[in-house]
């Protein structure tokens, strides 16, 4: 999921509407999402398990028509859907489990693809569902980023026909297997695809997401490794992260001809950061620094402890020559710091009254071929055009280069748009889905930090996985969903169905 920011909660949390008595469901939804726990609960999970066995990870050297973990994956979702006498048919990059006849329907997003893992960081395989490490967590990759919901989605739609339940539209469950690398395909397919009147994602909050910031990025690379004077410390490495789309558990340098003043200067302002843990390893002749954080959604950096950011805050106080290492430590530094708001990169920050601030979160720092380059990932809300937001970016780092005297090799800007759809028809449906199983009667839509695919279908909002007061674990080295909220979710995702499907 490219999405999501508890900053954006936080600016605009659960609408306070006035209150009144609880909200209420129709007797046939309540009567079938208690059915569904009742009956499926086990089964959701087990195929939970079988799902994300699967590692259905882009990869660049194998398309995924190619792919037999994608393969298997569709094959598995196709076998389970039919023997739960639902309708499934394959397209290539989309898959559509169906149910009904109606000649309207409904839309239910969702994702199979998800983000790499690092094993070395989780208990059991991430690619095993651990139901026991931590009693009530579901662990793996994807349990809640989304093959969670998607097991869940099944289940409701099982319930559903188990009880016959008449249902004026027709429920599509549409499955795109690129969403959190190449959006392209899923645009092409919905060309000539019979659009749903009504859409909604379960890819992202609770209770109704019904704006989304706009998923942007600032690539910025130095190239050159040389340095005039190779007797005194300068940094030969510098890299970090793991993919676009995460807040960094880890972050690496590298010190040639470190002295003791300034090995002891860097562990003095690393002892100011006690949340981020720091190794320092002799290693050649040179210090070897590792710094650990705390990985996260890079919509939610608020939820993480940014390793690359720390870790050249660091390195701060000494001026490093200005090679590739050297000038990337000062460009973030100068520009980025250890804020999550871009407050310090001219005059790019700005907060929208509804959608919150526009975040700013450093995700990797890696080698390729143009040098080293930064990935600095922005989340932004409506506020100020794409046009302003490119030039007061070039403006910032034309100032710094002609500050510092350091060039770029190559800088390049991408800026995605917010999504908002504050009309959709079937929120306060969906609101009042939510009001009742949760008992929070205050409920209304929110804005989230980032981008689902209900930006490319008409009337769509997002409703769930995550609950609006729980950190959102997708994307992060400790994906889980806990059992409880697997299950408040089976009731939901089935009276949602229902509702909206009868409106």
């Amino acid at each position: 999921m490219n999405f999501r920011s508890q900053i954006a909660r936080m600016a605009a949390p659960l609408l306070l509407l006035p209150l009144a008595a609880a909200a209420d469901v129709s007797p046939v939804a309540q009567k079938t999402a208690d059915y569904a726990v009742e009956k499926y609960e086990a089964a959701m999970t087990d195929t939970l398990a079988e799902l994300v066995q699967f590692q259905t990870v882009a990869r660049e050297d194998l398309p995924l028509e190619k792919n037999p973990e994608f393969s298997g994956f569709k094959r598995t979702l196709c076998g389970k859907a039919e023997a739960l006498g639902l309708e499934c048919e394959d397209h290539g990059y989309v898959v559509i489990v169906a149910m009904g006849q109606g000649e309207e329907k409904i839309g239910i997003v969702t994702h199979g693809d998800v983000q790499p893992a690092n094993p070395a960081k989780w208990k059991k395989s991430p690619f095993e569902l651990d139901r026991t490490s931590e009693p009530g967590k579901l662990i793996a990759r994807g349990s809640e980023d989304d093959k969670g919901p998607i097991a869940t989605a099944l289940y409701a739609m099982k319930a559903i026909k188990d009880k016959g339940v008449p249902m004026k539209r027709r429920v599509e469950l549409i499955v795109y297997m690129a969403e959190e690398s190449d959006w392209e395909p899923l645009k092409v397919f919905l060309k000539d695809y019979d659009m749903p009147a009504y859409n909604i994602t379960i890819d992202a909050d609770y209770p109704v997401v019904t704006a989304e910031k706009g998923w942007s990025e600032v690539r910025a690379t130095f190239g050159g490794s040389a340095v005039a004077e190779k007797n005194k410390p300068y940094l030969r490495d510098f890299h970090g992260g793991y993919f676009r789309s995460q807040v960094p558990d880890e972050a690496h340098a590298s010190i040639a001809n470190p002295t003791p003043e300034l090995e002891k200067a860097i562990r003095a302002r690393a002892a100011t950061h006690p949340k981020v843990k720091f190794e320092f390893l002799k290693k050649d002749g040179a210090l070897e620094i590792t710094a650990r954080g705390v990985a996260t959604h890079s919509s939610e950096p608020d939820h993480g402890i940014n390793a690359i950011a720390f870790l050249a805050d660091v390195l701060d106080d000494y001026d490093w020559p200005a090679n590739a290492p050297g000038a990337t430590v000062r460009y973030i530094n100068d520009l980025i710091g250890t804020g999550i708001l871009a407050e310090q990169f001219g005059d790019i920050a700005y907060r929208d009254d509804f959608m919150g601030p526009m975040t700013g979160a450093l995700t990797m720092v890696k080698a390729d071929d143009k040098g080293l380059t930064s990935y600095l990932n922005l989340r932004r809300p409506t506020g100020k055009s794409a046009e302003l937001l490119d030039k007061q970016i070039h403006t910032a780092i034309d100032r710094w280069q002609k500050k510092t005297g350091i060039q770029m090799a190559d800088v390049d800007v991408t800026l995605g748009e917010p999504y908002r759809a504050d009309d959709a028809p079937h929120v306060e449906p969906l609101l009042e889905v939510f009001r009742h199983f949760t008992g929070i009667e205050g409920a209304g839509p929110v804005a989230i930090g980032g981008s689902t695919n209900a930006k490319l279908l008409p009337n769509a909002v997002s409703f769930g996985p995550s609950m609006p007061d729980k950190a959102y674990t997708g994307h992060s080295e400790h994906e889980f969903i806990t059992v409880d909220q697997l299950r408040l979710n089976l009731k939901m995702y089935t009276a949602m169905m229902i509702e909206i499907a009868n409106l």
